[in-house]
C-alpha cells in the first residue's frame, strides 16, 4: 500500500515552537521592564503555567534564551534596514539617509532588544560568539550595499585599516566591496550608534534638543567625506 508523505511539522512539532514564541515573548517582555538583569526562567515558567524543569525543555539554560532573543533581533533590524533601503528613491544618498532613519526608528521602538545586540547582556555570557557574529552580518550588509553606490573608485581607507577591513569581508563572505567602503561604512555605523545610544537613554531628552537633524547630517557628513 502506498502512503502519502507528510509535508511540514507535525502537531509536536508546531507545539514546541509555539511555546518557544511564547517563551521569547515573556522574556522580551521581562527584558523591557528591567533588563537582562530580570530575565528569569523560572519566573516565564510560572507566567506560562508550566514547571521549571518543563521550560527547560525547550530553552537549555538562560543563556540559550539570550542567544535566541540576539539572533531574532538581528533578524527584525536587518528586515527593517532591508525594507527602507528598497522602498526608498533610486538616489544613493536618499536611500542611505533612509535607512539611517530605519535604524533610529527600530531603536526607539525596540530600545531593550537595541542594548541587548550591543551591551554584553550579563556577565559572563559571550556577546561575540560565531552564531551572534554571524548573525549581525546582514544588517550590515544592508548598509554596505547603500554605501557602495556612494563611494568614488579611488576612495582610500584609513590608514592602516584597509588589511584589516579586506581580511573581515574575506571572512564573511562579503564580495565586490572596497576595504574603503567598509572601514567607511563601519565610521557612519560608529556615529549612529553614538546618537542612538544617547537618544535612548534620555540624554537628548534632558538636553531639551531633538537629534532628528543629527542623523541627517551625519549622512551629509559621510557623503561629503567620500
Amino acid at each position: 500500500m502506498v502512503t502519502e508523505s507528510r509535508t511540514g511539522p507535525g502537531p509536536r512539532d508546531r507545539f514546541r515552537a509555539q511555546v518557544r514564541q511564547e517563551v521569547k515573548a515573556a522574556a522580551l517582555g521581562q527584558l523591557a521592564d528591567g533588563g537582562p538583569e530580570a530575565l528569569s526562567l523560572n519566573a516565564i515558567a510560572k507566567q506560562l503555567g508550566m514547571t521549571g524543569p518543563a521550560l527547560y525543555r525547550y530553552f537549555a539554560n538562560r543563556d540559550s534564551l539570550l542567544t535566541e532573543l540576539v539572533i531574532d533581533a538581528y533578524g527584525d533590524l536587518a528586515a527593517a534596514l532591508a525594507r527602507a533601503a528598497d522602498a526608498s528613491a533610486s538616489d544613493a544618498t536618499a536611500r542611505l539617509a533612509a535607512v539611517a532613519r530605519a535604524y533610529r526608528e527600530w531603536a526607539r521602538g525596540e530600545p531593550h532588544r537595541y542594548r541587548l545586540l550591543f551591551r554584553a547582556p550579563l556577565p559572563g555570557y559571550d556577546a561575540q560568539s560565531t552564531r551572534l557574529v554571524e548573525a549581525s552580518q546582514p544588517a550590515m550588509n544592508v548598509v554596505l550595499n547603500v554605501t557602495s553606490a556612494l563611494v568614488a573608485p579611488d576612495a582610500t581607507a584609513p590608514e592602516g585599516s584597509e588589511g584589516q577591513f579586506g581580511e573581515w569581508m574575506e571572512l564573511h563572505g562579503v564580495e565586490d566591496v572596497p576595504p574603503a567602503v567598509a572601514a567607511r561604512t563601519t565610521m557612519l555605523w560608529a556615529h549612529l550608534h553614538g546618537l542612538v545610544s544617547l537618544e535612548i537613554e534620555q540624554n537628548f531628552a534632558s538636553m531639551g534638543i531633538d537629534p532628528a537633524p543629527l542623523y541627517e547630517e551625519e549622512v551629509r557628513d559621510f557623503v561629503r567625506s567620500l
